[in-house]
């Protein structure tokens, strides 16, 4: 389940296979459904060799995702103009998100601090994230897991955030990034994001967000469900591929 489950346009899914063994990505997930059977819950996870710390960051906040309502990149656009510190915003427009982005976003490009580059690929990804002071997540929906808060983690950029979905399991407070609710409390935590150690940051994605650790507890749920006689052989083929 990697996406947003929380839609009552899935409800028949749902229902139709409560029996499922379901696997979330954050307990903030799972518990939009407590009445799926879900058989574990497993971070997400990125190669060690993807990304690599960058002890020296530069000067300016970073905004990497969909230019959409729920990603609330006015928020971050605000943040950096309080904070007198340059935006980058390297994100892509879904189609859907058009209007949106015409009426709300581009009105506030026409600054000097804020740079918007487009959609980036995962390789330019190292050199966003990691020149970065920050990475601004400044999320207004329930976020299932946040897979760029990992990519900044492992390029050793603390993430100043919104508490909203999964960034409380994802984050540590005051070690790899900061929570705040509102513009202001965002405003005073990019203010101290240099007090974090970006080695620190770093630390936490290898403790918590690497593939192999990922991996391993995939390969010990199917194990442990083939054990108990919960699935077929070719079920968990087809999870694989």
């Amino acid at each position: 389940m990697h996406g947003r489950i929380d839609l009552e346009d899935f409800r028949p899914i749902y229902d139709r296979y409560a029996n499922l063994p379901l696997v979330s990505i954050s307990q903030a997930q799972s518990d939009f459904l407590p009445g799926m059977n879900w058989v574990d819950m497993i971070y997400h996870g990125l190669p060690c060799t993807s990304y690599r710390l960058n002890p020296n960051p530069g000067k300016y906040l970073a905004f990497l995702g969909r230019l959409s309502p729920e990603k609330r990149p006015e928020v971050a656009i605000e943040v950096a103009r309080r904070t007198g510190i340059p935006l980058k915003i390297a994100a892509k427009v879904d189609r859907s998100n058009e209007a949106y982005f015409n009426a709300v976003i581009k009105p506030l490009l026409s600054s000097s601090m804020i740079e918007y580059v487009g959609e980036i690929s995962e390789s330019q990804k190292q050199e966003f994230l990691g020149n970065a002071l920050a990475l601004l997540f400044p999320i207004d929906w329930p976020e299932p897991f946040g897979l760029v808060m990992i990519e900044a983690l492992a390029c050793g950029t603390p993430v100043v955030a919104r508490p909203f979905g999964s960034v409380p399991e994802i984050l540590r407070d005051g070690v790899s990034g900061f929570m705040e609710s509102d513009i202001d409390g965002l405003t005073d935590a990019v203010s101290r994001v240099s007090s974090l150690s970006r080695q620190a940051c770093r630390t936490e994605f290898e403790a918590r967000f690497t593939a192999d650790i990922m991996a391993t507890r995939y390969e010990n749920l199917y194990h442990r469900l083939l054990r108990l006689g919960k699935v077929r052989l070719e079920g968990i083929s087809l999870a694989i591929f």
